[in-house]
């Protein structure tokens, strides 16, 4: 064995990682770190933990990624996967509706079964919640805005607000679509508007649909609607629609008045959820993305999750790529000798595979829309759903190595 190999099988190849942002991907890739000796600082601009964000999917390729991270000092504690499975909502059936509530196709979902992880919803904040749990309170700290950094050989200098500077072997950008670690690498400006508009909300609420099906689906006009249950008596619901330009609302009431003007035609059970919701939680905004990078790290500095490859949530690939990102760090911090092997291999490892999840989720968002530019003969449709199939096994049979 040479020498390389010897010392870098003894000691981490960085003694301490920062980490800016505290959202799921920052959280798991502290966790991942932290199960190999290294020294994990995570830095927050939010000044508190709150309820927040919205329903999401935990598919396959996630849930593998982050039931082969170790969690230090979490022996004894059930694994994350479970946890979540606790936190959330195994989705067992779906339906897909017209907006006058007529049932147009169920499903029962087989993702357990051919990829050995099932399909979970889950509200963001207890996502965040739980990994969360599985860290060292001491290593997160809330209100810690960076507003950029500089490096050199030897490290890395990264400044917050209120004159606060940190050092660090490793500065990773966990800090999403608008990233000020990106951004202060390349440069890029503001993100891409792709023409979907969004009102989405998490309350507390059953609907009468969760009786049978899991996910909800309504299909509109160039306008579309989940329901899903995120676990614990709650719902979360979002509708987007096209719009090849986007404008704000004024206020919270506007913006509750302006969604519920938009499904003014719809069934009231869809619209039912929506006036259940108090206006200052709606959320409205529009979906974004960025074009892929042929480089994530520069220095002693990289990327992960939504700053470095943010997508389209057509596709709810979002946080499954982001922990992804999370395992395949920890692989090539094991596997390499130095740091710049490390993060060279990193990039070889997850830029490729992320690129083509990015352009499929830009697509499948317009296709919501009956956008896509694929003719509709029966031959083109029976090929499109060979396709699918195939890449549904490349994207969710996802296997780390610590679990294949």
């Amino acid at each position: 064995m040479n020498t390389n190999l010897t010392q870098k099988l003894s000691k981490p190849i960085v003694e301490k990682v920062a980490i800016v942002g505290a959202g799921p991907g920052g959280l798991a890739a502290a966790i991942a770190l932290r199960s190999q000796g290294i020294d994990v600082q995570v830095y927050e601009k939010a000044q508190e933990f709150r309820p927040a964000g919205t329903g999401l999917g935990l598919a396959p390729n996630g849930l593998s990624s982050l039931d082969a991270m170790p969690t230090a000092g979490c022996a004894n504690a059930p694994g994350i996967v479970e946890t979540l499975k606790s936190s959330g909502c195994e989705v067992h059936h779906t339906v897909l509706k017209n907006i006058q509530g007529e049932t147009l196709r169920t499903n029962a979902t087989k993702y357990l079964e051919n990829y050995g992880q099932p399909l979970l919803t889950i509200w963001w904040y207890r996502l965040q919640q739980v990994l969360a749990s599985r860290l060292p309170s001491e290593i997160i700290h809330l209100n810690h805005r960076c507003i950029g950094f500089e490096q050199d050989e030897n490290g890395v200098e990264i400044h917050f607000d209120g004159e606060k500077s940190v050092y660090a072997d490793l500065l990773i950008g966990a800090d999403g679509v608008n990233s000020i670690i990106r951004e202060t690498l390349f440069g890029e400006g503001k993100p891409n508007y792709i023409g979907s508009m969004c009102w989405r909300a998490v309350i507390k609420y059953h609907h009468e649909l969760f009786n049978d099906y899991e996910l909800v689906f309504v299909k509109g006009n160039q306008q579309f609607m989940y329901i899903l249950n995120v676990g614990g008596g709650y719902t979360s619901w979002i509708s987007r629609k096209f719009s090849p330009e986007y404008s704000l609302s004024h206020s919270a009431d506007e913006v509750k008045f302006r969604i519920l003007h938009e499904l003014a035609d719809w069934d009231e059970s869809f619209r039912a959820v929506v006036e259940a919701t108090p206006a200052e939680q709606i959320w409205e905004g529009p979906i974004c993305d960025r074009p892929p990078l042929t480089q994530w790290s520069q220095g002693r500095v990289t990327l992960l999750g939504d700053a470095a490859h943010p997508m389209a949530p057509a596709m709810g690939q979002g946080a499954n790529t982001t922990f992804e990102d999370a395992y395949e760090l920890r692989e090539c911090f094991s596997d390499s000798a130095n740091l710049q092997e490390a993060l060279t291999s990193y990039e070889q490892r997850r830029i490729e595979r992320t690129k083509i999840i990015q352009a499929r989720s830009a697509l499948g968002e317009m296709r919501y829309y009956d956008l896509d530019t694929v003719a509709s003969t029966g031959q083109t449709q029976q090929r499109q759903m060979t396709l699918n199939d195939d890449f549904h096994k490349w994207l969710y049979d996802f296997k780390p190595s610590a679990i294949s």
